[in-house]
């Protein structure tokens, strides 16, 4: 009989995704507060029960090769389920405490939910965490299905759900720096890129895929709709190969940040449709700590984590890139 593949152990898998977020064995043992063989042995089991080869270590920093971009695609739900259900076991105990059903659009969940997740670990109310795309969580927010929303497109027209400014953020014409090579600053340009590759684009059954549509068709980019993705981190793949370009947003290159070295940005022009913007969603008078916990989160983790590391990685990125909510 053959035998099954084990079924992936969560704290191997934070390894894995420490691993790569951070590109060093050291640095994620430093993250998860365990030694550094605890990080080397716990990838080594998870390859084990995989039946594959997940890091390539012959590369410095250690990479993940194609199995392991497969599974570090996948992880940040699969991350998110755990620690969910982690939660509400955990939680379970506490009557009359009910939990918070948090609906996120696919790019903030990967990359600022866990951070506050983290953040809100220590406190006594249960996150629910729900991704997925904007329309969807705009409906159920409306109809008392989650208790609060982040999302980049408000379609709800209902005067009981509060409206609150989150982020915006930039769209950036994403290249592989190989495309760079030997060129003079006067053919390393948004246009010039256009002219020489083709678009490879996120798919347009999602919001993110029809604003860039329209900023595609502003800007005079018309393209044949030869790639369509619905996901960065594939859209990446092609991209670092040097086979077309992409225009995306730095949440979304944060999501697929193992591919920060092999790609460059540029600036596009600014205007009505160069920015993507996100808002938090909930019922007049309800959860009004936690969207303010939530609004103040977000700025620290964009200050103090996401805009410096972006902009280490990429240094064209520009200074209005990601910008968090002003405050007061």
């Amino acid at each position: 009989m053959k035998r099954s593949r084990s079924p992936i152990d969560v704290r191997a898998l934070e390894a894995f995704v420490a691993v790569c977020e951070t590109g060093s064995m050291t640095a994620a043992a430093k993250r998860l507060q365990v030694s550094q063989s605890a990080v080397s042995q716990s990838i080594a089991a998870l390859e084990r029960e995989q039946g594959a080869d997940l890091v390539d270590r012959d590369s410095r920093p250690p990479r993940p090769n194609l199995a392991g971009r497969a599974l570090l695609e996948l992880a940040s739900p699969l991350l998110q389920r755990a620690h969910t259900v982690s939660g509400r076991i955990k939680d379970a105990s506490l009557a009359g405490t009910p939990p918070v059903r948090l609906g996120c659009v696919d790019s903030f969940a990967a990359t600022v939910g866990p951070e506050i997740i983290r953040a809100m670990s220590g406190s006594t109310r249960q996150i629910e965490m729900w991704s997925g795309l904007t329309p969807a969580h705009s409906r159920q927010v409306h109809d008392g299905e989650v208790d609060v929303v982040v999302c980049t497109q408000t379609v709800v027209n209902d005067n009981r759900i509060v409206e609150l400014p989150l982020l915006s953020e930039a769209f950036l014409a994403v290249m592989s720096r190989r495309w760079l090579d030997g060129r003079a600053p006067k053919d390393s340009h948004w246009r010039q890129l256009a002219a020489e590759l083709p678009l490879i684009r996120y798919t347009a059954r999602s919001v993110i895929g029809q604003q860039i549509e329209r900023l595609a068709r502003h800007l005079g980019i018309n393209g044949p709709r030869r790639y369509e993705f619905d996901a960065t981190d594939p859209m990446l793949s092609l991209v670092s190969a040097n086979l077309g370009f992409a225009i995306s947003t730095p949440l979304c290159l944060w999501q697929a940040r193992h591919y920060l070295n092999e790609i460059a940005v540029f600036p596009l022009p600014t205007g009505r449709l160069s920015r993507r913007d996100f808002f938090i969603l909930h019922r007049q008078g309800e959860w009004v700590e936690f969207v303010e916990n939530i609004s103040s989160l977000t700025g620290r983790v964009l200050d103090q984590l996401i805009c410096p590391a972006l902009t280490r990685s990429l240094p064209q990125l520009p200074a209005d890139a990601l910008l968090p909510k002003p405050t007061n």
